[in-house]
């Protein structure tokens, strides 16, 4: 059974809340999950992480709702199919008085939709939006940590601080996030758990990488293809990849480098075009923006390559070891949870875009060894990172500390 999707701006309290009962009896209640993200616009890894967890928690058990700040058409549509319910806040401050009264607005949510467990994703939804919950009196609240806090503030840290005295548990993406908040953010060792992100791999293999689409890209067969998908920001180390390109294109001429990603930095974005017109690679960059053939541009593609600066556990990464592709990247986060070095892809210090090109002409002049390490990545995914497995380790952590609250009542 699933519950009818409800999209609604804001929330307006019913005048009675009735039990749902069948037969005369009142049956077994789920657990109710309400997560709450800071936007819903699923172009990035945070969200299409949340969308797997959604669609796959077990509706004989769980119910889930969303709480977001800004949602798109498509999001929406998505957690309708999911079964599940979405109430978009528009919030533009929370310490103003439009922010408490949607702070009161979404308190009394919680309360009538009976909520046992609320899940929180990103800054402002992990510190104000944790507040809320404990002071709603009645959920567990479990707090996310996707990356190495680089996206968070000064104000953010001083509230941190505060809700993470009250959170009941706290799931990282990886161990190495894992370890850096246990030292860094204090965060209690037995509290925190890591679930990694996990991949639809019926989906990727569903892609078509068509001959449509290398015409729509302008990559005739047999062009060798560099593929990253980022979004556009300094930490990505995108410049490193295009200098690392113009390396490569010494054995390699008419080498595609494509980019899918936002252009969430505006000036480094201007900063990477200098760069492309510097070492001449304008006939061989496309940086393609938001791109919904994700999957299919990975079928065209020859090698993934990530020279990230820092990374939580990518989800990029994930996606292209499912599609069989060889994969160079970086040594930080998450990456070596994912990779073996020399047998599933290749681990490379950063700012060295001499290493990275020696790897990416290796692979490019040894299909063989491509198709080996690439078979390699996806017997990976398979394995230790499905959308399946990411769904039921989260269930578990649910179930968990409900059982711990039940436990300590009992006492």
């Amino acid at each position: 059974m699933t519950t009818r999707a409800v999209i609604s701006e804001g929330y307006a309290p019913p005048a009675t809340v009735e039990p749902v009962r069948a037969g005369g009896e009142q049956r077994r209640r789920r657990v109710h999950v309400m997560y709450m993200i800071d936007w819903l616009y699923i172009q990035g890894g945070g969200e299409e992480a949340l969308m797997r967890i959604v669609e796959g928690l077990p509706r004989d058990r769980f119910r889930v709702s969303i709480v977001t700040f800004d949602a798109n058409p498509d999001a929406a549509r998505r957690v309708r199919k999911a079964g599940a319910e979405l109430y978009v806040f528009r919030l533009r401050r929370t310490y103003d008085w439009n922010g408490l009264k949607t702070a009161l607005k979404l308190r009394r949510l919680m309360r009538d939709k009976e909520v046992d467990v609320v899940h929180t994703l990103f800054e402002t939804s992990n510190t104000w939006g944790g507040l809320i919950a404990k002071l709603s009196g009645r959920p567990l609240l479990v707090s996310s940590r996707r990356d190495m806090n680089i996206l968070r503030l000064k104000k953010h840290r001083a509230v941190y601080k505060i809700v993470n005295r009250f959170t009941d548990a706290f799931v990282t993406v990886s161990d190495s996030v894992r370890n850096f908040c246990i030292g860094k953010e204090g965060l209690e060792p037995g509290r925190t758990v890591t679930v990694y992100n996990g991949v639809d791999i019926a989906r990727i293999d569903a892609a078509d990488g068509s001959a449509a689409l290398r015409a729509k890209l302008g990559v005739e067969e047999g062009t060798p293809v560099l593929t990253a998908v980022a979004n556009i920001r300094k930490v990505k180390g995108l410049d490193t990849l295009l200098r690392a390109a113009a390396i490569v294109r010494r054995e390699f001429p008419n080498l595609r480098v494509l980019v899918a990603g936002n252009w969430l930095e505006a000036g480094h974005f201007e900063e990477l075009q200098g760069l492309v017109r510097e070492l001449d690679l304008g006939g061989n960059v496309g940086f393609l923006g938001h791109f919904e053939e994700v999957f299919s541009l990975l079928k065209i593609s020859h090698v993934f390559c990530m020279l990230s600066r820092s990374e939580g556990f990518s989800n990029a990464l994930l996606e292209a070891m499912a599609a069989r592709l060889p994969c160079v990247v970086t040594r930080v986060g998450g990456n070596p949870e994912a990779i073996d070095d020399g047998k599933n892809g290749y681990l490379l210090p950063t700012e060295k875009p001499e290493a990275a090109a020696e790897r990416i002409v290796m692979l490019l002049k040894n299909p063989a060894e491509a198709r080996r390490v690439g078979e390699a990545a996806r017997k990976t995914v398979q394995a230790r990172f499905t959308s399946g497995n990411m769904a039921a380790e989260m269930a578990a952590v649910y179930e968990r500390v409900l059982a711990s609250r039940e436990k300590g009542a009992a006492a």
